[in-house]
């Protein structure tokens, strides 16, 4: 984006910019960049210092002070050539500044040093959400880990009690998986695991329900905006397609059953005094009746 309030610079400036495969919007001042700056994907503002309504200084500010998701590498043109001035414009936000009369061989070596800042801050920006990622990843399965459910879970909690929502967790466990892993080693029982969570997770409201490995062969499933009789229908859901699900390993075909405990926020009466792992507890009680009346069940409860 190129900021200047003289038609004819800003032209002259576009025509050079553009004859060297720049894309180029115009903004007479900075007032104007800054409203077409929150509606654009610009990376690079070239901005005149002096201007009417906002000038070079006080756009870096707001630049600044705004969030764009990337980066936004700024040049100032100015014909104040202090040092002063010059440590006035980097301390507004500035990256980069010349002074005019303006050289278009040396703007053109500028702006190949934005982009390569540019190249390197997404680059550094994209692997810090890599690593963010793998942190509440389990490496095995793909989907969120035990440290992303301690954090999150109690907030989708606390959420649920204070506004009066509906809230319910299923924590399952493939049955005998033990057997598994004695009759056709770790290998295959990774297998297993990571097509038991493929099928569950597949079942899942799309950006609303999670689900996390809870350990080992044991899984909890998020379900916000859910009742007990929701969660139940969706838990039986899920049940009989694990019943059905074939998993094909080391030239065999393994097909498991999975038991699953419901456990659900009623909102009837004071749940002041509810915590997470009251819910977690309530859910991991059912899992065991289902596990005590012969596995592959589902049993629910309210809290």
């Amino acid at each position: 984006m190129l900021v200047e309030d003289s038609r004819t610079q800003a032209l002259k400036f576009q025509l050079m910019l553009e004859s060297h495969g720049y894309h180029v919007t115009v903004a007479q001042n900075g007032l104007e960049a800054m409203n077409m700056l929150l509606n654009s994907q610009t990376s690079i503002v070239i901005s005149d210092w002096i201007m009417p309504e906002m000038d070079g200084s006080e756009l870096c500010r707001a630049i600044r002070k705004h969030d764009f998701g990337n980066y936004l590498y700024i040049i100032l043109l100015t014909a104040k050539d202090s040092k002063n001035d010059i440590i006035e414009g980097l301390e507004a936000g500035a990256d980069d500044y010349l002074t005019k009369p303006v050289d278009d061989a040396e703007l053109i070596a500028r702006l190949t040093t934005a982009e390569r800042v540019i190249r390197l801050e997404s680059s550094l920006k994209q692997r810090n959400n890599e690593i963010a990622l793998l942190s509440i990843t389990d490496p095995l399965t793909k989907i969120f880990n035990r440290g992303y459910l301690n954090d999150n879970l109690p907030k989708a909690f606390k959420r649920a009690i204070r506004y009066n929502q509906k809230l319910s967790i299923i924590i399952c466990d493939i049955d005998h998986f033990k057997t598994v892993n004695d009759n056709y080693g770790h290998q295959t029982g990774d297998i297993v695991l990571k097509s038991f969570v493929k099928e569950l997770n597949s079942s899942l409201r799309k950006d609303l329900d999670w689900m996390a490995r809870y350990g080992g062969e044991e899984f909890i499933i998020v379900l916000p905006e859910t009742d007990l009789n929701g969660a139940t229908a969706a838990a039986e859901r899920f049940r009989s397609r694990i019943s059905k699900l074939v998993t094909h390993a080391e030239g065999k075909d393994i097909q498991l059953t999975a038991s699953f405990g419901i456990a659900a926020i009623s909102h009837e009466g004071d749940k002041s005094y509810l915590t997470t792992d009251d819910l977690i507890q309530a859910a991991d009680r059912c899992l065991y009746q289902a596990k005590d009346r012969g596995r592959n069940k589902c049993i629910g409860a309210s809290i």
